[in-house]
């Protein structure tokens, strides 16, 4: 399980050996303990606190802390110090990133990305008999980007990352202006907003973001990679850039998310806030709604992937494990 502390004042230690949360509630004191060796992962939003001894168990038993922002971006992780694999693999990353090896997973990455985003809309047009054409003209056009894509010729990513750029740009304009359109109309939203949110899809969709960041930052890592150096998104200082990367496939979970929240009619007023400036945030209702939902989405719903069912959580995982070892083995992706 993933222990994430998200309501103002929320304070985790430990009690005979056991992670114990302590909440204040009105004139109540809520607790609740939990095992080690049932936690995954510790997310600590904004306003909560935890103590050294708290760290020390989560750095004994492999759990790593992640502190989020108000947006549910990850802002900073504590994770013990070994690598927990061959530094070979960093070495095989970094080598790839300055040859056609790079310029080969980010295409397929890319394609990945919109060939999912292709599928999501082709699905929404089996349920919208009325928009049928529209859906499948945006559908056709994503398509048409991806081969672009796919077509691209170079030796190294270097010549093409503008290009690139420019596509996935276009390709993720197209994407969510469909999406906005097939929404409810009290929750339609013009264009996508980062830092803020402008809107509640948009809040939803950047908190579901930011934890999925989180669990692929987390993936590489035990796969020994090194999450900032990437391929397409690269050199900045102190930018993941292999974990924008790496996420590209799998942000349609994100996306499929928050959407069925909005469709399905489960997102009410009280679950986001607008402040002065108009910026709009998840209250802890908000987020309460979607991590259960992402959590079940994530790790408890199974899918057919290499043959198997498997979670989505460990697609993720043994994805970053086989580019690992397909980097150790100079294999270009298929």
């Amino acid at each position: 399980m993933h222990l994430h502390l998200y309501t103002y004042g929320a304070y985790l230690h430990i009690k005979d050996q056991l992670f114990e949360v302590r909440v204040r509630d009105k004139e109540q004191v809520r607790k609740q303990q939990f095992a080690a060796n049932r936690i995954q992962s510790i997310w600590m939003d904004e306003g909560t606190a935890l103590s050294s001894a708290a760290v020390v168990l989560a750095i004994k038993n492999n759990i790593d802390i992640v502190f989020l922002e108000k947006s549910g971006r990850p802002l900073g992780r504590v994770w013990h110090s070994k690598l927990g694999s061959t530094t070979l693999i960093r070495k095989k990353q970094l080598e790839a990133s300055l040859n056609s090896l790079g310029l080969a997973y980010t295409k397929m990455w890319l394609g990945q990305k919109i060939e999912h985003q292709a599928q999501f809309i082709q699905q929404l047009a089996k349920h919208r008999p009325g928009q049928v054409d529209f859906l499948t003209e945006k559908r056709q056009q994503l398509l048409s980007l991806k081969q672009s894509i796919e077509m691209a010729h170079g030796s190294q990513l270097d010549s093409l990352a503008e290009q690139f750029r420019g596509w996935e740009g276009t390709a993720g304009r197209l994407y969510f202006q469909t999406i906005s359109h097939v929404l409810p109309k009290q929750y339609q939203f013009v264009g996508r907003s980062f830092r803020p949110a402008r809107d509640p899809f948009n809040a939803f969709l950047n908190y579901a973001y930011g934890i999925l960041y989180s669990r692929v930052e987390k993936a590489l890592i035990l796969a020994g990679l090194d999450p900032y150096v990437g391929f397409l998104h690269r050199d900045d200082y102190n930018y993941k850039s292999m974990v924008y990367d790496f996420i590209e496939p799998y942000r349609a979970y994100a996306d499929k998310i928050a959407f069925s929240l909005f469709t399905a009619k489960k997102v009410r007023q009280s679950h986001t806030t607008l402040s002065a400036s108009k910026a709009c945030t998840l209250t802890r209702e908000g987020k309460v709604l979607l991590v259960s939902s992402f959590n079940k989405y994530m790790e408890e719903d199974r899918v057919r992937y290499k043959g198997k069912n498997q979670t989505r959580a460990n697609i993720i995982q043994l994805a970053a494990h086989r580019f690992a070892q397909e980097l150790l083995q100079k294999e270009a992706p298929c």
